[in-house]
């Protein structure tokens, strides 16, 4: 990892959604590498919360706004002059985007606009990473892996939400930063990214399967499931991540193939059930069946693209991604330094 990590030394980087969970992981990971970071969110909304944990108001140059605020983003990016923006800032909870769908829809949609109009309105940012998610695909439930050429649907209005953004960012690609024109070279290349449902120290946010099993097991009460037969690809944080880092700097490099859209998904190991989930992570539960609001019980990936064109493979199998979590959890609630912890991990990874 020592070709990435000189890569990012001093470059300026931007991220959105920098005080959420991936978002605070990713500050880390680039400040490690000696890179100059700034971010643009909204304030943590959970307490505790990663971003705090680890310090990061001390390092990152931080800017409290909305994403939907579009003068508000043009402004920072103005301002902070990026050379590579990851836009993470959404509304990430599929259950909370029942409940209020028009602030999800302007947040995940609208908000993807607001990013990449300051792109197309600035000229310093070569390179553009967009997150979505694994749930824009139309799912059949069934165990097929899904490739990025397959059928968007987007089910709830989580799912929804993000096929928009995905629409939207090949809108922009198409019209404003398109590699093959050959009348005016884009200043930026840009992709999306589209991962599972990743875990990992620092997660506190309500209807997630970890934050859920840790709130269970300090409280002393049975973890409530309800939906114990659903199978995802589960995976650590840091496998996609480093992902998405990969893909930045090849957009960075100008390897005009690697825009568009990309999965980072774990192997097929990783493919298992909420209920053995629980188990390996050895909690108490009791099965409280919900279909108040529709979730797909199958969904996999396919990340044979970002294997062949990037050489990115995820490194963290179930056991050592459950292994490492409730590792970075104990240290947490023993009050250990995370800012260290955490450093420690991404190191580990790195060495992998």
């Amino acid at each position: 990892m020592s070709d990435i990590a000189s890569f990012y030394k001093g470059k300026k980087v931007l991220i959105t959604g920098h005080t959420g969970f991936k978002g605070s992981w990713l500050c880390q990971i680039l400040l490690g590498f000696g890179a100059h970071v700034s971010g643009f969110s909204l304030e943590p909304n959970t307490h505790p919360n990663l971003y705090s944990s680890l310090e990061l108001d001390k390092f990152v140059n931080s800017k409290i706004s909305d994403i939907r605020d579009p003068s508000a983003v043009l402004d920072f990016v103005r301002e902070q002059k990026p050379d590579i923006i990851f836009h993470l800032a959404a509304q990430p909870l599929v259950r909370e985007s029942y409940d209020d769908p028009l602030y999800t829809f302007n947040t995940n949609a609208l908000g993807t606009a607001n990013v990449l109009e300051a792109i197309r309105k600035t000229s310093h940012t070569k390179s553009a990473v967009i997150i979505t998610t694994d749930k824009v695909y139309e799912n059949k439930n069934t165990m097929h892996p899904y490739c990025e050429g397959d059928e968007l649907g987007g089910y709830d209005p989580y799912g929804s939400s993000k096929v928009c953004a995905e629409i939207i960012t090949k809108s922009y690609i198409r019209s404003f930063f398109n590699p093959d024109n050959s009348d005016s070279r884009p200043h930026c290349l840009i992709a999306s990214a589209r991962a599972g449902n990743v875990i990992g120290g620092g997660d506190w946010s309500k209807d997630r399967l970890i934050p859920d099993i840790i709130r269970a097991k300090q409280s002393g009460k049975p973890l409530i499931i309800r939906n114990p037969s659903a199978v995802r690809p589960w995976q650590h944080v840091l496998d996609p991540l480093f992902g998405y880092l990969l893909l930045a700097k090849g957009l960075f490099e100008g390897k005009k193939e690697l825009v568009g859209a990309f999965n980072f998904a774990p192997e097929k190991e990783n493919l298992i059930s909420v209920k053995e989930i629980v188990q390996k992570s050895g909690s108490k539960f009791e099965i409280v069946p919900d279909n108040s609001k529709h979730e797909h019980q199958l969904l996999a990936l396919d990340a044979s693209k970002a294997k062949k064109l990037l050489g990115w493979k995820p490194k963290l199998g179930i056991n050592n991604s459950i292994d490492w979590t409730s590792d970075w959890y104990e240290k947490f609630y023993q009050k250990k330094s995370m800012v260290e912890y955490t450093t420690a991990q991404i190191e580990k990874y790195a060495k992998l």
